[in-house]
């Protein structure tokens, strides 16, 4: 008999160091995800908040490392994207690790007011203030300002952007200027829509910077969203950049920061290949003979990562409601939930995610496609969504089939409307928080218990 456990482990490299199987049920992180159906059912999603942890620490490091070995003179400050996942629990776990704030619209100001209230950060913090910003969001970053959040920095993302601050702040403060990147070549604009144009940054800070004893540069900004990856067009996107900083460090002494942004990749698959410390390296590597080479001060850096702090945290475990032949092949299991309002990027992007049985490794496999609850054709996960064919436990004697996704901690609550009106009015699942205690116990409790017909109603305005 040809059993699931045997197909994974000549396919993979099985186990790994997040994941094993004993008694034919699935750990994640060590935790045995069967205990964990069993106290809570399913669907549900869960947080295993020492990973958060663990990625800071490991970028630290890799960056650590990287300065150490080149003999780099600048400083490297690890902040976290909010936006990936603005969770009160994500938020305390990250903090523990001397970490900065990246903001990106609005309602992020409150939210590092609550931080701040509650001591999670001080008013020495970074809050590195990125997006196009509307005037409220202008307003807040300014309240911050007057209140004494020293390192409270707004990027400057247009050119008119800074005359709001230079009416209302009323203490000296510090500015970064995003530069507006050249996007992929099979991107479908060539330039992205955020940041200042390249041929326009010398000007403005020329023009309503420089002469002004109220606001200094502190820090030139890049982000491309392919990511930070060993290919032509990021080094060569990266070289574009540190050029522009080293022209523009030329005329304005206070710039001492260059912020890399994010994109650091997660494991979305069981052979996920990709050597953190070499581009650490690399990075670091490129940035000092650059600026050798034009006589600057090597600068300190900064990176916003978002989905490589949070996203490898998560998992969606479903159960298998039924199974259904649609015709002489199509074979269909049902899960529990919805991709479209539970995982959003799997079908709006494409996005892939570690998919395995959380239970039956022993049985035998069949080759199987995924469908959601609602009535869209587009809720399924099959072999293109996936990376290969999907196959999964055929058990049998009635026994319950259940399944999990991994790596899903970042975006897909906010892409999916968390607490609101849902596709087709599937509930929200609820979601369990996983950490472990000093002796390294685990421990797991209820966050949020499944969304209710009742709050579903009042949101629609009914009674």
């Amino acid at each position: 008999m040809n059993k699931y456990v045997d197909l994974i482990q000549q396919t993979f490299d099985f186990p790994t160091k997040e994941f094993k199987v004993e008694n034919n049920e699935l750990h994640f992180n060590g935790v045995n995800l069967m205990e964990i159906i069993d106290t809570y059912g399913t669907p549900l999603k869960l947080t295993y908040l020492p990973k958060i942890s663990e990625n800071i620490q490991n970028a630290k490091t890799f960056f650590g490392n990287a300065i150490e070995k080149h003999d780099y003179k600048g400083q490297y400050t690890y902040c976290y994207c909010t936006k990936s996942s603005h969770f009160s629990f994500v938020l305390n776990e990250a903090l523990k690790n001397d970490i900065h704030i990246e903001t990106s619209s609005t309602f992020d100001i409150p939210l590092v007011r609550s931080l701040y209230a509650e001591g999670k950060i001080t008013k020495q913090t970074y809050i590195v203030c990125n997006g196009f910003k509307r005037d409220l969001y202008k307003q807040y970053i300014t309240e911050l300002l007057n209140d004494g959040f020293v390192n409270c920095v707004p990027i400057l993302d247009n050119l008119t952007e800074i005359d709001y601050y230079l009416e209302h702040v009323k203490v000296p403060f510090q500015v970064g200027i995003r530069i507006a990147a050249d996007e992929e070549p099979k991107f479908g604009f060539y330039t992205s829509r955020l940041g200042v144009r390249y041929n326009d940054i010398l000007s403005l800070y020329e023009e309503k910077i420089k002469d002004n004893p109220n606001v200094s540069l502190k820090m030139l900004h890049f982000f491309i969203n392919s990511g930070i990856r060993d290919t032509a067009y990021y080094w060569s996107e990266l070289t574009r950049f540190i050029q522009k900083y080293v022209d523009l460090k030329k005329i304005a002494p206070s710039l001492d920061t260059m912020d890399i942004g994010g994109g650091w990749p997660i494991k979305t698959n069981v052979f996920f290949d990709y050597d953190y410390q070499y581009m650490a390296e690399q990075i670091i590597k490129n940035i000092k003979w650059m600026c050798a080479k034009n006589n600057t001060v090597e600068p300190n850096i900064f990176t916003e990562f978002g989905s490589y702090t949070v996203g490898e945290s998560g998992a969606v475990l479903y159960s298998i409601l039924d199974e259904k032949l649609q015709n002489d092949k199509e074979l269909w299991y049902m899960i529990d939930g919805s991709f479209i309002t539970q995982l959003p990027d799997s079908w709006g992007l494409n996005q892939k995610y570690i998919m395995l049985a959380v239970n039956n490794w022993d049985e035998e496999y069949h080759n199987i496609n995924l469908g959601g609850l609602t009535c869209d054709s587009m809720d399924y996960y099959n072999s293109e969504a996936h990376q290969f064919n999907i196959y999964l436990p055929k058990p049998d004697n009635g026994k319950k089939q259940y399944i999990g996704f991994f790596h899903t901690g970042a975006y897909q609550e906010s892409l999916g409307g968390y607490g609101g009106i849902q596709h087709c009015l599937i509930p929200a699942p609820k979601h369990v928080i996983i950490d472990r205690d000093t002796d390294g116990s685990v421990k797991h409790w209820l966050f949020a218990p499944e969304q209710t017909s009742e709050s579903m109603m009042k949101t629609l305005g009914y009674k």
